[in-house]
């Protein structure tokens, strides 16, 4: 097996306010539980140990407000096709990627993140981690993926594996499904 060569992270952003029907999807922001998994995850990001070279994210209110409670210590770079991206999108903005940076970190939405982790992860690499993610990726959830690539053009199905996930209920039961 191949040396891993990139780091890719995911991070879904925070529960949404749902409660003010009267702004627009882009614009939501966060709920109180939110701005607690944010900032929770954001602490369990930084501790984690890898040092993220380059942070694109989607511009959407909830994500920006979700990086700004994390503070991850790098400056995202707000990138339109990440609103909202399916599989297929993400895939091509990290293939797009330049300067092959070792550690990038993307910070978006569900379905698309999840689907993510199903294409580039190859069915013999699949492990507890993917299994928890294929049970579901909730808001605020983060993963690590290393890829057996050696620049992101390269990127591919199946040349990863999920070597780390963490969701704010596994950093904090209160901040689970059960809780409001």
């Amino acid at each position: 097996m191949k040396t891993p060569k990139k780091v890719l992270g995911l991070l879904r952003h925070a529960k949404s306010d749902l409660d003010d029907l009267s702004r627009r999807d882009f614009e939501r922001g966060l709920n109180a539980q939110g701005q607690r998994g944010a900032a929770l995850m954001g602490r369990h990001i930084r501790e984690h140990g890898i040092k993220w070279d380059r942070l694109m994210a989607s511009p959407a209110e909830r994500v920006r407000l979700t990086l700004d409670a994390a503070s991850l210590r790098v400056a995202p770079r707000w990138d339109e096709r990440l609103y909202l991206a399916d599989r297929e999108a993400l895939l091509e903005v990290v293939r797009g990627v330049q300067g092959d940076p070792a550690a990038i970190l993307i910070a978006g939405h569900n379905p698309g993140l999840q689907e993510l982790i199903f294409e580039l992860v190859a069915p013999e690499r699949e492990n507890e981690l993917f299994a928890a993610a294929t049970e579901k990726y909730p808001t605020a959830a983060f993963a690590v993926l290393e890829l057996e690539i050696e620049r992101w053009a390269d990127c591919t199905p199946s040349c990863g594996t999920l070597v780390h996930l963490a969701r704010p209920r596994d950093l904090d039961p209160a901040l689970g499904p059960a809780a409001s």
